[in-house]
């Protein structure tokens, strides 16, 4: 590349460029050089280089603004859909209730008990994260990263204050005062109330939505809400705001955990070298014979939100968004070239293309089969695990000091702690009953019993403790030897002819026979 520096100037293409825009013979806006961070100029420790994102337009730029309006709808939005979960129960679509011990999400209702389901659904996410990474590279982090979509919106806040990328070179050489502080207070304070509104977001998936927000403003809301929207305020501000690319550089560790979940099957953002060197200016009327088709306009490296040159190879910093694509495929259309200069490729394909074969992509491999299978066991194991669990649950604990007590007539007593969580939103009534004994008698600590099963009342989302006492006469113990095998029992007590819950817990009644 043929470049004369002054003062000033840059000489790119053939025209002359300052703090302002210019156009080449083919009508292409060049790229102010002496802000592009080039990897050439890079030193191995020096002070960040602001980058001024330029607005890209394109079907991967599309897809962005999509999928950036969709997932922060979702977020501000879900807290606020209701949904009947049944009575005394919140009417909240999404509601980590911690108060009432349970999680909702729409038909769905998890126990703390079940903790083993949010296991399964992280284990979930991290498979999915592991195939999507084999198959596309860091596509979650270039559309779907919660770091990437409040920077994007950051951006888009700060593009529609000081302008497009040049506006935004030009207002930061300028002193700050005047309109330059006017924007910057202006930006921050915008900035601010989004960071804000997201952390006040945040707890509303914790409380009833509506009730703590008028609480929130009112001052009544606990503190924990307080805490946390602060919390969430300053990181917002902090990482969308301030920090922006160096989180995905320096702060997560995902680029260093990709390198070994890609393989050259891998579809990745890949300057085709092969058909865009060696690069140069280009005038209209110029012979393409002897030269690539990439005319060094820099484009690529002025939407970049990462600031770096795609064309240096596979980086660390790329995060897969493809704007860089977007403005390639302009160029290219407007210099009538063939787009795909730069395009989702893989490295067997490059290399493919050294040796004069066709390219062909790999969806099925060994580590997509791998992962897709277990992304499958573990979604079937937990749709299983949703669509039997009980809404019942009976815990039995055995005295162990003294595991047993024989009474004056030789009888024998055994107690037992029996814990009936009835885990549903109605108080439900439970029969009792043991199995494996016969002629046995039941004392119910703080109840009456009049035969030999024991009704009890569990209201909702309650451990009902029941402190019972068995005794086997004297003639059973003779012939039944140091322990009898048992079964504890309970039967949810229902009328209409509905089917009912059961649970059942062994056990041992303990003879002190040798």
């Amino acid at each position: 590349m043929t470049q004369k520096k002054t003062n000033k100037t840059t000489i790119i293409g053939g025209n002359k460029t300052g703090t302002g825009a210019a156009h080449d013979s083919h009508g292409i806006e060049a790229v102010d050089a002496q802000a592009v961070n080039s990897a050439e100029s890079r030193e191995l420790y020096k002070s960040r280089v602001q980058i001024y994102p330029k607005l890209a337009h394109g079907l991967y730029r599309k897809i962005k603004w999509l999928l950036l309006f969709a997932t922060l709808a979702i977020y501000y939005i879900l807290p606020w859909i209701r949904w009947d979960h049944g009575a005394n129960a919140p009417d909240q679509a999404v509601l980590a209730d911690f108060a009432g011990r349970r999680f909702y999400f729409f038909w769905i209702e998890l126990w703390p008990q079940e903790v083993y389901y949010i296991t399964g659904l992280l284990i979930l996410g991290a498979f999915s994260l592991f195939l999507a990474t084999a198959l596309f590279g860091r596509v979650w982090c270039g559309y779907a990263c919660p770091q990437t979509i409040w920077t994007d919106l950051f951006i888009v806040v700060e593009r529609w204050i000081e302008g497009d990328r040049n506006a935004r070179i030009k207002l930061a050489k300028q002193p700050m005062r005047g309109q330059r502080l006017m924007k910057t207070v202006f930006k921050h304070a915008i900035w601010l109330l989004i960071s804000f509104v997201t952390g006040a977001a945040f707890i509303l998936y914790f409380h009833d939505a509506p009730t703590i927000a008028s609480a929130f403003f009112l001052g009544k809301a606990p503190g924990s809400a307080y805490l946390f929207a602060g919390i969430l305020t300053f990181t917002t501000y902090s990482l969308a705001g301030l920090m922006r690319e160096q989180v995905c550089t320096y702060l997560c560790p995902w680029p260093r955990i990709q390198a070994a979940l890609t393989d050259e099957d891998t579809l990745e953002v890949t300057y085709r070298g092969y058909r865009g060197e060696p690069r140069g200016p280009h005038k209209k009327k110029d012979s393409w014979e002897g030269r690539g088709d990439c005319i060094d306009c820099k484009l690529c490296v002025a939407v970049c939100p990462m600031g770096i040159d795609i064309r240096d190879g596979d980086q660390l910093e790329c995060i897969n968004c493809a704007l860089c694509i977007d403005a390639c495929d302009g160029v290219m259309k407007k210099i009538g070239r063939p787009i795909g200069l730069i395009a989702y490729d893989t490295e067997k394909n490059r290399l493919r293309h050294e040796c004069g074969e066709k390219p062909s992509f790999s969806i099925i491999r060994a580590r997509t089969i791998a992962y897709g299978s277990l992304i499958a066991l573990i979604g079937a194991l937990m749709v299983a695990g949703l669509s039997t669990r009980s809404t019942l649950d009976l815990n039995v604990l055995r005295d162990r000091s003294p595991t047993y007590v024989r009474l004056s007539d030789g009888s024998v007593r055994n107690g037992y702690l029996v814990k009936v969580i009835n885990k549903g939103t109605i108080t439900r009534q439970f029969e009792i009953s043991f199995s494996g004994l016969s002629d046995y008698s039941i004392k119910v600590v703080g109840q009456k019993v009049t035969s030999e099963k024991v009704l009890v009342l569990a209201k909702a989302d309650e451990v009902r403790n029941v402190k019972m006492y068995v005794t086997l006469p004297k003639s059973q113990i003779s012939v039944s030897g140091s322990s009898i095998p048992i079964t504890i029992e309970v039967i949810e007590q229902v009328a209409d002819g509905k089917t009912a819950e059961t649970q059942s817990n062994k056990s041992v009644f303990m003879t002190g026979m040798k």
